[in-house]
């Protein structure tokens, strides 16, 4: 892309939007898990699989898209940050977006290392395609890996809120096209 370029690429785009839908659904997916595992009703925890499952998939497929959205955005630089932001913006702008990256690599990571360390470890299939082998960590890890994955969700949803506002004032206050060089473009 050339510099000075307004809005993010078509690829860009797709693959925010795609990893954000499928962060969000496995965000609720994990709020409700404990529903299903912690319940005392065996027909419960069996209902509680399916959807498990899928959020082991999803999470897996975050944890390749986030690769795949890192080789982008080395390969494509992003369109520049507007002008009239503060240098205090841009640093919280930079640094939420770095932060991102790292939590969508270590929300999956440390979900593949708890299934991994847990009692029932093994092979984690991804929507029945192919399986995803253990990572070779010791079991007495397990505790750790399973408190930082929900301790990493709260920081995720933490950022996901602070990355919304910042559009949002982007759009209310500011008044700028910030929000609309991520929007995908309508078709005339």
């Amino acid at each position: 892309m050339a510099a000075g370029h307004s809005r993010y690429s078509t690829v860009a785009i797709g693959l925010h939007w795609l990893t954000a839908l499928l962060v969000v659904g496995n965000l609720a997916t994990g709020l409700g898990s404990g529903l299903w595992l912690d319940s005392a009703d065996p027909a419960m925890r069996t209902t509680g699989a399916g959807p498990i499952a899928l959020h082991k998939s999803v999470g897996l497929s975050i944890l390749a898209l986030t690769l795949v959205r890192i080789g982008w955005r080395v390969a494509n630089s992003p369109p520049p940050l507007p002008a009239h932001m503060t240098r205090g913006e841009v640093v919280l702008a930079r640094t939420t977006h770095i932060g991102f990256y790292v939590l969508l690599l270590a929300m999956p990571f440390s979900g593949w290392a708890m299934v991994s360390t847990g009692k029932r470890s093994g092979p984690v299939s991804v929507f029945g395609l192919f399986d995803v082998p253990p990572l070779p960590l010791s079991p007495a890890l397990g505790d750790v890996f399973h408190n930082g994955h929900g301790t990493i969700g709260w920081i995720v949803i933490a950022t996901l809120a602070l990355h919304v506002a910042g559009a949002a004032k982007h759009r209310i206050f500011d008044r700028d096209d910030v929000l609309a060089r991520m929007w995908p473009r309508r078709r005339s």
